[in-house]
C-alpha cells in the first residue's frame, strides 16, 4: 500500500494553490485570520485574536499536514486547511481546520480546496472524515454540497483548546467519484 502524503509539495487548480504551511507563513496567514467574522460560527470564536491564532498555528505546524491556501490568480494567501489523523488500517483521513478569507466565501474557493484535498486523499484512503462545529451551519452546508453525510456528533478537543461539540461527516470514495471526483 502506498504511504499517505500528508503534505504533498503542492496541490493546485484554476482557483487555489495549496502549499505546505511553514513557520514563515504566520504573519501572512494571521492577516487573513484576524477577521472576527471568519470565526463567528466556529467553536473557538477567539481565533481572530493573536494568542488564540498562535495556538491554532502551532497545532497546524505540529500536524504535519497543514497548507497555506493561496489564490491561484493573485498568489495572495486566502486561508488554511489540513489533513490529520490518518488511520491506514481503517482507510481514513480527516480534513479540517479550514478557513477562508470572507471575500472568498460563496464562490468557487471552498469547493476548489476540498476537491483538491479529497482527490488527493482518495488516492490513499476509502473514507474522509470531517469534524465541523455544531454551531457552524455555514461549513456544514458547504460540506453537504460536496456530498458529505452527517454520521453523528462528538466532543472534540482541538489542539490546546477545551472540548467542543462537533458534527461528524463522512465522504466515501465511491460517493465522491459519483458527485465530485
Amino acid at each position: 500500500m502506498i504511504q499517505f502524503e500528508l503534505q504533498p509539495v503542492t496541490l493546485e487548480n484554476e482557483f487555489v494553490k495549496l502549499v505546505p504551511l511553514t513557520v514563515d507563513n504566520f504573519e501572512r496567514l494571521y492577516n487573513v485570520a484576524s477577521d472576527p467574522l471568519i470565526w463567528e460560527q466556529h467553536p473557538n470564536k477567539e481565533r481572530y485574536q493573536r494568542a488564540a491564532f498562535e495556538n491554532y498555528f502551532t497545532g497546524a505546524m505540529e500536524s504535519g499536514g497543514a497548507f497555506l491556501i493561496c489564490d491561484t490568480k493573485t498568489g495572495e494567501p486566502i486561508g488554511s486547511s489540513r489533513f490529520y489523523e490518518h488511520d491506514a488500517l481503517a482507510g481514513t483521513i480527516k480534513i479540517g481546520y479550514t478557513f477562508l478569507a470572507r471575500n472568498r466565501w460563496g464562490g468557487p474557493y471552498n469547493r476548489a480546496v476540498k476537491t483538491l484535498m479529497l482527490d488527493h486523499a482518495f488516492r490513499f484512503v476509502d473514507t474522509v472524515v470531517f469534524h465541523i462545529g455544531a454551531q457552524n451551519i455555514r461549513s456544514q452546508k458547504a460540506i453537504e454540497k460536496l456530498g458529505a453525510r452527517k454520521t453523528g456528533e462528538i466532543e472534540i478537543e482541538y489542539f490546546g483548546e477545551p472540548k467542543k461539540l462537533n458534527c461528524v461527516y463522512h465522504v466515501d470514495k465511491a460517493d465522491w467519484e459519483k458527485v465530485g471526483g
